[in-house]
């Protein structure tokens, strides 16, 4: 609730604060970490046991499978 009362274009509530942390992306090891770090919050926040079962998650897209969004660039 704080965030939302230092928001100007929030009237009641906001669930997430708006601003942004960038992490410049210098190496293929930043990289990986990344993108395990974004696949595995699903699993952390126990939606569900294993990334790939996250409906909307690239994770499938890593396991060689294919997830909802077509053409997706699985980086190695």
């Amino acid at each position: 609730m704080d965030a939302a009362k230092k928001s100007s274009n929030v009237k009641h509530y906001q669930l997430w604060q708006h601003n942004n942390h960038p992490i410049e992306l210098w190496s293929n090891k930043v990289i990986d970490e990344k993108i395990d770090y974004i696949h595995q919050n699903p699993v952390e926040e126990g939606l569900v046991f294993k990334a790939e079962e996250y409906m909307y998650s690239s994770a499938i897209d890593y396991a060689g499978e294919t997830g909802l969004l077509k053409h997706v660039i699985v980086v190695k």
